[in-house]
């Protein structure tokens, strides 16, 4: 009997011991959390009592809050809002946050974590002031060219300062109306989302930062930076003299478009290579280093690492491990590599600043309603194994730059050229799963970088007769705008 009792006390103090805990870790640790998660509805009421800071592009606010009637105060509201959706992201009373306004909520509402004396306000009552500013680094006259150049057209464009690594502009497409999600009306925003999710066309997708596409011969500009860091030259000569490469183990050999040999001659340089976009050269070129020299390079460019941005972005990456007939593919950027149009901006960038990469960053500053700065931008070098921020030497960065410009002037590229400015590319055609996606990746000047994407069904579709003129039409906005 006495035993009996003794395993039912046991029992009970068991109990008591973990109620006893759970009520503490309730109200000691998962408080603060449970008090502001976004489905508690004391809190979205209190966020709606003062105005979220605007987002600000120049003097124009692409994101604002205006006072509302009723249960809450203020609606968010995005005056463009299809032109600057995927940067913006949305601020929903169902649907939470995306896009800026999740990555700066902190800062929007007014109360970072990381500004003590801001923290200190709130506590001894300044909590009722409206949120903070966030200034973005995008251009709008460049964005809206990147719009009107796009056209319509799915794809995506990214322009760079390479000097500093502001994003100057990045417009995908299809594009979506956030203001719809943001409003009061619950059924409008759950129609609007299930519309908008269930679209064939991934409205929602940014393309720019957030798809990964084949890069195409546009990659050739990284296996002909890992030839020059292993000491090859411009003029370095390879055989030219049969319109096919055999790849060894494998009979899906690899042939240049048109069908020909890439010049009249049986021997080409590395440089007229780059101009004429030869696959030949290159997949022979990636056999020839490797796969060790070719994945270490592409890594060197940052693949297989998360890129630093103010927004969440996809991975560009490159196998750990490549046979042969895989190295040859993927020296003209087939098989299995693939880059976002934001890293092949940023890699165009590092050519055209002198061999560094820089991280991207479209926050320019986050300014308190008494114009006090709180935070800067998220700049500087992006660095990687051993702290180098440097994939490529100041002198390869050159031979790079002067072949692009090469290709621009009498190459692939040329209907990307603006006169009298120096303008720089590769193109790309990459084959995929339905038609092919075509690139153009470059610069003009010393302070824009550019990367152009789009895939098309088009027959006969390539970089340098779609995704050249794009770039052109976009880069004399940008220069203009640089002046």
């Amino acid at each position: 009997m006495n035993r009996s009792i003794n395993r039912v006390t046991t029992v009970l103090l068991v109990l008591f011991g973990a109620l006893f805990l759970n009520l503490n870790v309730i109200t000691l640790i998962q408080a603060d959390d449970l008090a502001n998660h976004p489905a508690n509805r004391r809190v979205i009421v209190r966020e709606y009592e003062l105005p979220r800071g605007p987002i600000v592009v120049g003097e124009e606010a692409i994101a604002s809050s205006v006072p509302s009637d009723g249960e809450l105060r203020f609606l968010r509201t995005y005056p463009e809002g299809t032109r600057y959706a995927h940067l913006t992201g949305y601020y929903s009373l169902v649907l939470h946050r995306s896009g800026l306004e999740r990555s700066l909520n902190e800062q929007l509402t007014g109360r970072p974590t990381e500004v003590v004396a801001q923290n200190l306000g709130d506590l001894i009552g300044g909590a009722n002031r409206p949120g903070n500013a966030v200034h973005l680094t995008i251009d709008g006259e460049v964005q809206r060219a990147a719009e009107s150049a796009l056209d319509g057209r799915e794809g995506a464009v990214v322009v760079l300062n390479p000097r500093s690594g502001a994003v100057l502009a990045s417009y995908a497409n299809p594009t979506y109306d956030p203001n719809p999600l943001s409003s009061h009306d619950r059924t409008q925003i759950r129609d609007a989302w299930d519309e908008l999710r269930d679209a064939e066309d991934q409205p929602l997708l940014d393309r720019a930062t957030s798809e990964l596409y084949a890069p195409g011969s546009a990659f050739k500009l990284i296996v002909a930076a890992a030839a020059l860091e292993r000491g090859a030259a411009p003029d370095t000569l390879f055989p030219d003299d049969e319109p096919v490469y055999d790849v060894p183990q494998t009979q899906a050999d690899i042939g240049n478009f048109g069908g020909g040999t890439c010049v009249s001659e049986d021997e080409i340089t590395l440089a007229d290579a780059l101009r004429v976009s030869c696959n030949t050269v290159f997949a022979r070129l990636g056999v020839e280093l490797g796969d060790d020299g070719l994945i270490d390079q592409a890594q060197r460019f940052g693949f297989n690492r998360d890129l630093p941005y103010d927004l969440s972005t996809a991975t560009s990456r490159i196998p750990g491990e490549l046979d042969v007939p895989a190295t040859a593919q993927s020296s003209i950027g087939q098989r299995d590599v693939r880059v976002t149009p934001m890293h092949m901006a940023v890699i165009a960038a590092s050519i055209a600043n002198g061999g560094e990469l820089l991280r991207p960053h479209v926050v320019a500053n986050v300014v308190s309603p008494d114009g006090q700065v709180v935070r800067g931008p998220d700049d500087g070098p992006w660095s990687g194994v051993g702290g180098d921020a440097r994939p490529i030497s100041a002198r390869t960065a050159e031979q790079l730059r002067q072949m692009m410009l090469d290709a621009v002037r009498t190459g692939t590229g040329q209907r990307a050229a603006i006169d009298g400015v120096e303008v720089g590319g590769k193109t790309g055609t990459a084959q995929a799963a339905e038609g092919s996606v075509v690139w153009f990746v470059g610069f003009a000047g010393d302070d824009i970088a550019i990367a152009v994407a789009l895939p098309t069904t088009a027959e006969g579709a390539t970089g340098g007769s779609v995704a050249a003129p794009i770039a052109r039409q976009v880069l004399q906005v940008a220069v203009e705008r640089a002046r």
